[in-house]
């Protein structure tokens, strides 16, 4: 169980006592339970509060799911849940009328899934590829950006295969099962891992 391993099939192995695939599944998904959390402007410490009981929730909830593959749709709602009730609380304990509305997390709840799937199928896609080809492709989305020369000189490639062969890689990337699954086979690009330059060296 790794990067390349699909979510539902992590969520399978998870629920039998996998270790590994419970590491990975947090890996995953720990930054969207954070992310859902922002939005409900707890505190650092409530946040973990919120993390940890979530991550607990989980563990009690893996053998039920219903829909393995639909685990970040789970993650999300179950963190929204556990942030308004930690919010009620809070304003029980010190006697403050409650609002009438809490924060309303489901649009950009929508987006943060969105986004955590997106990066968990290019992972998975970008796992797939040959070493080589993970090698030029990170080297092609370096920050501040490398001339085709210097890339040619590290990977010991002709520079005039460089523009081929990232063709090929993000060809590859394309119809990768994760991230056809994820896009449906419309034939979108797939996006860049969030954090890495967008730019790309032009062939010289």
């Amino acid at each position: 169980m790794g990067a390349d391993s699909s979510t539902a099939d992590l969520v399978r192995a998870a629920a039998e006592g996998d270790g590994e695939a419970w590491d990975e599944i947090v890996q995953r998904y720990a930054e969207l339970v954070v992310a859902v959390c922002r939005r409900f402007r707890l505190a650092d410490a409530d946040v973990r509060d919120v993390s940890q009981t979530v991550w607990l929730r989980l563990v009690e909830n893996l053998p039920a799911l219903r829909e393995p593959g639909a685990l970040p749709g789970w993650l999300g709602s179950t963190t929204r849940n556990e942030c308004l009730h930690l919010l009620r609380s809070s304003r029980r304990q010190v006697l403050v009328e409650e609002p009438r509305e809490f924060p309303d997390a489901a649009p950009g709840l929508d987006e943060d899934l969105l986004a955590a799937e997106r990066r968990s199928a290019l992972r998975q896609a970008f796992a797939c590829l040959p070493p080589a080809w993970r090698a030029l492709l990170e080297l092609l989305v370096a920050d501040p950006p490398l001339p085709y020369a210097e890339i040619s000189r590290r990977l010991g490639i002709p520079v005039g295969s460089i523009g081929p062969t990232r063709a090929r890689c993000l060809e590859k990337l394309r119809r990768s099962p994760a991230l056809t699954a994820l896009l449906g086979g419309d034939g979108e690009q797939p996006q860049r891992p969030a954090g890495r330059s967008s730019r790309t060296p032009r062939e010289r």
